[in-house]
């Protein structure tokens, strides 16, 4: 099985981006432990990050038919990112919202996520943890659809 993991803009200033919001593990650090845990899932994964929605819309798109799931972190994409909402519900496999902060619990204009109508779940809150659970979930939700 393969999974997309989608990092949207401004995620590769983790370890430097608001420490105390977002802690200083890098996004090559969270990718370093996606890579150890689909390893232990027996899964692959194809990762990629962009500051731009249309090359995250693209790469929802190039990978429609190859990918048994998806992990999005919207970030800054959350709140207004109607085309990657709109991508999401194309996809014929489940995609996971993750977001290492607790969006409700910060400003008031963060806590509405455009994209999680358009999603199975959003994971959030437990800082680089969050994409962990993320992926164990999502990887645990498409073995149990494959096996019924």
């Amino acid at each position: 099985m393969k999974f997309l993991i989608l990092h949207g803009p401004n995620l590769n200033l983790f370890g430097r981006r608001e420490p105390h919001i977002y802690g200083t593990t890098t996004l090559a650090q969270i990718n370093e432990r996606l890579q150890l845990l689909a390893g232990e899932l027996d899964v692959e994964l194809v990762i990629h990050q962009s500051n731009h929605e249309g090359v995250l819309v693209d790469h929802f798109h190039q990978y429609i038919d190859s990918v048994d799931g998806a992990l999005l972190n919207p970030a800054g994409l959350t709140q207004h990112g109607v085309s990657l909402h709109d991508a999401i519900k194309a996809m014929p496999f489940p995609v996971l919202e993750v977001h290492m902060s607790n969006i409700a619990a910060r400003e008031p204009w963060r806590d509405h996520s455009i994209i999680a109508p358009a999603v199975k779940a959003t994971i959030q809150g437990l800082g680089w943890r969050s994409y962990t659970a993320g992926l164990r979930a999502l990887v645990e939700t498409v073995r149990e659809t494959k096996a019924t």
